[in-house]
């Protein structure tokens, strides 16, 4: 693990990991992550995980990790499908009908907070409830579109428009909302997952945690949400954002830091931190590298790592209305864009 002011576990008390193209692909782990979560739990720092994903329950998600090598208990897992449960257990009587459009794991954590999972609109459901499943089909959404036609509230898990595989982004809960949303004209009543704040406040309540740092891979959802809850962020590269999301990142969806990924928790040539700017300031250093915003352009100059290149870019990229170009001042910092993809 890193050490000293600048690292990034030195200011917090608790890591919440998201998983799906941070800690894994499917069922494969990313390069390094398990060894990386395995020295950190091992350092004395608490890990807990967030997933939008509705498809495992918290148990499962925790056999999967140990079956990677990364011990870690069902408690220090929070699912979209546990928190959409726990805000219909609020919503509805017990033993409320609820249809189910979903998996498995979905349906249990239904039944776990004492309402009744039903498949059929002719059972009158009281709510429909909607997380991702392979399984979700024509027959499913049908049956949530004329439950919700109905009169049943809509609450989805999530709204990722991808999830990351190791053949590339493939279709997420979003985009089968997307589906159910066309066909009603409408939006769902409530999305429970990322940005949404809640998995991240409820790790950080079981944990214990004061200021907790949130890792993932997607801005529009784990660094939203980690704004959202007030907490730091860091994005790591390898899932959905790249480098060029980062520059173009709004003000609600901006990380903290900027890593390569979870090996960055042990060398801290794979992450930086976004150096703070003043508002107008068209100069930003990290790591021996400098930004210089002029002429509708950022150049970079010096020399250091990649993570601090980004850094440094993203720094002033912000302080833009739209995202300027980007050249290079000298053969390190060209290289340095080349493999950041913003060559």
């Amino acid at each position: 693990m890193t050490s000293g002011a600048d690292s990034p576990t030195s200011a917090y008390d608790l890591i919440i990991l998201d998983l799906d193209g941070v800690v894994y692909l499917g069922h494969e782990p990313i390069a390094g992550a398990v060894d990386a979560v395995n020295r950190l739990t091992e350092g004395g720092m608490p890990v807990a995980y967030a997933t939008n994903n509705a498809s495992r329950r918290g148990a499962e998600v925790a056999d999967l990790l140990r079956s990677l090598g990364i011990a870690a208990s069902p408690d220090a897992v929070v699912t979209s499908a546990q928190a959409s449960a726990a805000l219909l257990a609020t919503q509805l009587e017990p033993g409320g009908r609820v249809l189910v459009i979903g998996g498995p794991a979905l349906r249990a954590e239904v039944s776990a907070v004492g309402l009744t999972p039903v498949a059929d609109a002719s059972a009158e459901p009281a709510a429909v409830v909607q997380g991702y499943s392979p399984d979700v089909g024509w027959a499913q959404l049908a049956e949530g579109c004329v439950a919700i036609r109905a009169g049943a509230s809509w609450i989805a898990t999530n709204a990722d428009r991808t999830l990351p595989s190791p053949r590339g982004p493939l279709p997420g809960n979003g985009s089968l909302v997307a589906v159910l949303a066309t066909a009603l004209d409408r939006q769902p009543d409530s999305i429970v997952g990322k940005p949404a704040p809640a998995l991240f406040t409820t790790a950080a309540s079981r944990a214990g945690a004061g200021r907790p740092l949130v890792v993932g891979d997607r801005l529009d959802t784990d660094i939203a949400g980690a704004v959202r809850a007030g907490y730091d962020g860091m994005l790591v590269l390898t899932g959905v954002s790249q480098p060029a999301d980062v520059l173009a990142a709004p003000k609600g969806a901006r990380p903290t830091w900027v890593a390569q990924d979870l090996r960055a928790f042990a060398d801290g040539d794979l992450a930086a931190r976004v150096p703070t700017q003043n508002e107008g300031e068209a100069t930003a250093e990290s790591g021996g590298w400098t930004v210089r915003h002029a002429d509708g352009r950022l150049s970079l100059d010096g020399g250091g790592t990649d993570m601090a290149a980004l850094a440094a870019l993203a720094a002033i990229a912000w302080q833009s209305a739209t995202v300027p170009a980007v050249s290079a001042a000298t053969d390190a910092a060209a290289s340095a864009l080349h493999r950041l993809g913003l060559g």
